[in-house]
This record gives C-alpha cells, sequence and structure tokens, in this order.
C-alpha cells in the first residue's frame, strides 16, 4: 500500500513539502490518545524484550526499546519524538539543533533520487535554535509517555558563528538540551555548512568535546553520554584518528557517518543506498580501532533486515535510519525492530 501511495503522491509533492505533511501528520496523530494507542499497538509493536545498554558506558542510559533508531535530520526542533517512538523507532535523534536559531540555506534544498532510492539535502540546520529545542524537551518530559521516550540531542555550529568561536556555540547548545536527553551528539561532519566539516580535525575537535561534556555535565548534574558524529568522505587515516581521540576522552562512542559529498547530482549531502558501502567501512574500520569499548551508531544505507545485520556484523551497536524510513513507510521502523529482534534471540 505504501510504496503505490509513496509514487502515485508523495513524489508528485516537493519533497520539503512531503516532509513537513507527514511530520505534522504523525505529530497529530501522537496526540490523540485512542488514535496514538492504536498506531502504536499495530504498526509501532515492540519486540517482547528491550535492547540492554552495554556495559562499560554504552551511549543510552536505559534499554532501548529496539536497536533501530530514528537518525537526527527529521525531527529538527523536537517535536515529534512521541510520534516517532510511537511508529516503533527504538530511539530518537532530534536536531540538529543549534545555538541561534536559523533559517537554513535558500530552496531547493531537498531532493529525492528514487531509482537509488536515495536523498540529496543541503537543508543548512534550519531550526529554532537549541533553546525552543530544549523547550520541547522539557515538555515531552513533563508527560509519562514522554519520560519514556529515548532521545538523543544533536548539536551543531550556528551558521553565523566563526569557527574560532565554534567551541562557544556548541557549549551554549549543549546547555540547553542536555538536561532533557539521554543522549549528546556533536555534529561536526554535515557538509551544509561552510567550514564545519573542517572542525573534525583533531586539533579543532578535541576543545569542542572536552567543553561540551564539561558544561552538559554540569548542566544536566548528571553524566550526559557524548558521541561525536563523522562524515563518510574522511579518509582511512582521519578516521583512525577520530577514534584514537574518542578512546582518550573517553566518549561514549561514535556516529557513522554523515551524508556524503561523494556524487555527482549537484550540491549537498547524499543519503540513503548509495551511502550503505562507505558507511560499512567507517563502521568496520572504527570497531577495529575502537576496540569493544566505546559504542557505534552505525547509519548509511540501511534498509533492510539484512543491512542492518551487516552493520551490525561490521561492528555497530546500534543503528540509525532516514531515507529509508521515507522510502518503506510508517510501519517500517516497527517491522525491522521486530524482525531484528527475533535475529537477534
Amino acid at each position: 500500500m505504501y510504496p503505490l501511495l509513496f509514487r502515485a503522491v508523495a513524489v508528485r509533492l516537493d519533497p520539503e513539502q512531503a516532509h513537513q505533511l507527514a511530520m505534522r501528520a504523525i505529530r497529530a496523530t501522537s496526540h490523540v490518545p485512542v488514535l496514538s494507542t492504536a498506531v502504536r499497538a499495530t504498526l509501532g509493536r515492540r519486540p517482547a524484550r528491550p535492547v540492554p545498554s552495554r556495559a562499560g558506558g554504552g551511549p543510552l542510559a536505559r534499554p532501548v526499546p529496539g536497536v533501530l533508531g530514528l537518525a537526527a535530520g527529521m525531527d529538527k526542533d523536537a517535536d515529534t519524538a512521541l510520534g516517532m517512538d510511537m511508529l516503533g523507532f527504538g530511539f530518537v535523534e532530534i536536531g540538529t539543533v543549534t545555538a541561534h536559531a536559523q533559517p537554513g540555506n535558500d530552496r531547493p534544498r531537498l531532493w529525492r533520487h528514487v531509482p537509488e532510492r536515495a536523498l540529496r539535502n543541503r537543508m543548512g540546520f534550519n531550526n529554532h535554535g537549541a533553546a525552543a529545542a530544549a523547550d520541547q524537551l522539557r515538555r515531552l518530559r513533563g508527560t509519562r509517555r514522554g519520560r519514556a521516550v529515548v532521545v538523543g540531542a544533536n548539536i551543531g555550529k550556528s551558521k553565523v558563528t566563526p569557527l574560532e568561536d565554534a567551541v562557544d556555540d556548541y557549549t551554549t547548545s549543549a546547555r540547553e538540551v542536555a538536561p532533557w536527553a539521554d543522549y549528546l551528539v556533536v555534529n561536526v561532519s554535515s557538509p551544509n555548512t561552510p567550514g564545519l566539516r573542517d572542525l573534525q580535525a583533531v586539533e579543532s575537535l578535541r576543545p569542542i568535546l572536552v567543553a561540551v561534556r564539561s558544561a552538559a555535565d554540569a548542566a544536566a548534574r548528571r553524566t550526559v553520554p557524548l558521541l561525536v558524529k563523522i562524515a563518510p568522505d574522511l579518509a582511512d587515516e582521519e578516521v583512525d584518528a577520530i577514534a584514537d581521540l574518542a578512546r582518550e576522552l573517553g566518549l561514549a562512542g561514535v556516529v557513522a557517518t554523515n551524508t556524503t559529498i561523494a556524487h555527482g547530482y549537484g550540491p549537498g549531502g547524499l543519503s540513503g543506498e548509495p551511502l550503505r558501502e562507505r558507511s560499512l567501512a567507517v563502521v568496520r574500520r572504527l570497531r577495529d580501532r575502537l576496540g569493544p569499548g566505546p559504542v557505534i551508531m552505525g547509519v548509511g544505507g540501511i534498509s533492510t533486515v539484512a543491512d542492518a545485520e551487516a552493520m551490525l556484523a561490521a561492528g555497530a551497536d546500534l543503528l540509525q535510519a532516514y531515507s529509508a524510513f521515507i522510502y518503506n513507510g510508517p510501519a517500517w521502523p516497527g517491522r525491522m525492530n521486530r524482525a531484528l529482534a527475533r535475529r537477534r534471540g
């Protein structure tokens, strides 16, 4: 049913308009008690057993109801986490949020590549700002159902902030959202904010991570698991350097990977199935370098159970998806998490 609807209706709409309509529908459904309960019991039905946090400082402070979560980029302002949980995602990563509210890049800035089952975006961290996201998360945590949702917060640098002031920009966002988040992700890998990927260099990344961890823990009055999200376009030695830094600083882990600029479609980063092989390679390399300790969230090209199993076999502990959700529809996250739970015993 959904593939037919997607081909007949969704592809005829502007991608960003379709995204906004879908988010409104999910958000509205999640706030209707009887309807949301019915959707949760059918499309978003949970595996019988939760996925435990791994020993040794896994990225989540508590078990998750499924190994597959929603990647950052869809719920930019933290206002649809309850709906994504309703649809069966094991956890939800909101953002990317920035210290300053910003409109993002000019439209068009989102494209579908349907034959490749891919998306391309140059959104530019459009969001209402970290303070607004924190307010949404505070309201979420004010309800019993909202407190049950496992939520991560992805933070990035504001476009108006010079690179030399990136540390202060990231710490401002961290202080806002950390009290309400189960984990934080420092995003230094989006291709759509000028100069951002330069912050993946270890000498630039180290002070950001140190400052963010200190600010987050102080604001939340607890240890907030901290991860860093990296690009698939890094050279292997750069992946190794970030892995070494993660171990040195005792980070909870690494999210691998963001979108790729290694394509010929035009401006912006590409996500979806074309990213699968490089994401697998980066995850495999990270696991070899990190050893068994820090957690890896594998993201990029996961569409089928076989894709998910391959990512887990490469060394990922948890999985995230975005593009496949668009192409496979609202029943997909719950179906994937149930199938993965059955296969993993």
